[in-house]
């Protein structure tokens, strides 16, 4: 299954952040275009970094990009609560480098957020098959349906499993008791504690985290 998340896009023409299901308003051309000067060379893979995303509340909701974070505080949707050392520069100012952000409007988080993709499996799952317990690149990961398609098996978040392809080979159009395999975890849709848990994971390098997700 390759599923592909569709853009998310609510009757305002407000588009979601990327893995949190949280609303805010779409970056107009002009605060994407100020931060174009941002990223020459090596500074790109800086943008790419992880931040923390807190709810007006501080309750940690998502993480972004930095090149989206500040985005958001460009536009004013967003202050920044944690910063790096390091900056980046445009023509005519420098920006310090976020680790956390935090809305300054409060937003409703459905408690369901996550969109059944690839992504998201992947990341449920910790790139670990879920048939022998092994980690591997994405690259080398599919996405197994438990109870076959041929059988009924939906493709849902309770039927669908990162797996490897000597697994999934393995496994075939079986389920996995018919092919002498175990699970290593029934799967279950993202919750609020799954989320967390993958919050930690992603930012268990950056100590500015730490207090806002209650380690």
């Amino acid at each position: 299954m390759n599923a592909r998340r569709p853009e998310a896009i609510d009757p305002r023409g407000r588009h979601s952040l990327e893995a949190g299901g949280l609303l805010v308003p779409n970056p107009s051309g002009n605060a994407s275009s100020r931060l174009l000067p941002l990223l020459p060379g090596r500074r790109a893979s800086m943008m790419q970094e992880p931040v923390l995303v807190l709810n007006a509340t501080y309750e940690p909701i998502n993480v972004t990009a930095v090149r989206r974070a500040m985005v958001l505080l460009l536009k004013g949707v967003a202050q920044a609560e944690e910063v790096h050392s390091a900056e980046v520069h445009s023509a005519a100012h420098a920006h310090k480098v976020p680790s956390v952000i935090r809305l300054l409007a409060y937003r409703h988080i459905p408690q369901q957020s996550r969109a059944l993709s690839r992504k998201n499996i992947l990341l449920r799952d910790r790139n670990t098959c879920q048939f022998c317990g092994r980690v591997f690149p994405s690259s080398e990961l599919t996405l197994d349906h438990v109870l076959p398609r041929s059988r009924g098996g939906r493709s849902s978040w309770e039927n669908l499993v990162a797996c490897c392809y000597r697994c999934n080979n393995t496994k075939g159009d079986r389920t996995p008791e018919e092919a002498g395999l175990k699970l290593a975890r029934r799967p279950r849709p993202f919750t609020l504690h799954t989320s967390r848990q993958l919050m930690r994971l992603i930012g268990h390098r950056d100590e500015r985290w730490r207090k806002y997700l209650f380690y």
